[in-house]
């Protein structure tokens, strides 16, 4: 009897021990860890199995504020993009460059002498003064050098853009003048006595125009064009 208990005690141990070799190994995974989003906080979203680290989709959800659509094949994580991210993104606004201050100072300067030499050789036709000295060249002169010393505040495109108006308005006088001054003192009375040859005066008319533009534009600060100036 004693033989048979020892015997069957061998035969329990036995298979307890085999069972103990069919059931699973305890669980060795590392604890779930918070998951930190822009410095938001959840739970344990964060799970890691052999190695790898899983996201709680729900919990990664929660903390960015997403929509969770759960299709047949796919699950899809929808996630609100805010404005100001959106407004950091975008590419800068194009800001026009502009007429410098400088240069439109000097510009309205020199639109200012022209009108006066314009002005002069007007009051010479109107009057039939004649031609003495060197007051037409010294007007040519003072023009002159006001449109080199716009030339040197040029700095930006619409700048230069202007620059070549404003050249193209000191060609025009210049030609104009020097026509009217060859007249006067040539004695042709049709165009440098009779008052009416200003009024008939296209060149003149288009001379002003182009004055009345240019003094506009340049107080305006920004660049503009017209055929007046051409």
């Amino acid at each position: 009897m004693p033989q048979y208990s020892t015997f069957r005690f061998i035969l329990v141990f036995a298979f307890v021990l085999s069972l103990a070799g069919t059931l699973p190994a305890q669980s060795t995974r590392p604890p779930d860890k918070a998951l930190v989003v822009n410095g938001k906080i959840i739970g344990t979203g964060v799970h890691q199995i052999d190695g790898h680290s899983y996201v709680d989709i729900e919990a990664l959800a929660q903390i960015t504020n997403a929509v969770v659509t759960v299709e047949p094949n796919r699950i899809v994580l929808t996630i609100p993009v805010s404005e100001s991210s959106a407004t950091s993104t975008a590419p800068p606004a194009q800001i026009p460059q502009g007429l410098s201050k400088e240069f439109a100072r000097a510009a309205i300067a020199e639109v200012a002498e022209m009108r006066e030499w314009r002005g002069a050789i007007g009051t010479m036709v109107t009057y039939g003064l004649a031609v003495s000295g060197t007051w037409a060249q010294d007007y040519h002169d003072r023009v002159d050098a006001g449109l080199r010393q716009a030339t040197l505040s040029a700095s930006t495109d619409e700048d230069r853009n202007a620059l070549q108006l404003l050249r193209n308005q000191f060609d025009t006088l210049a030609g104009w003048a020097n026509d009217i001054v060859a007249a006067r003192r040539a004695l042709n009375a049709a165009k440098t006595i009779d008052p009416n040859s200003l009024q008939n005066d296209p060149v003149l008319a288009k001379i002003t125009t182009c004055s009345r533009f240019l003094n506009a534009m340049l107080v305006s600060g920004v660049f503009s064009d017209d055929g007046s100036c051409h």
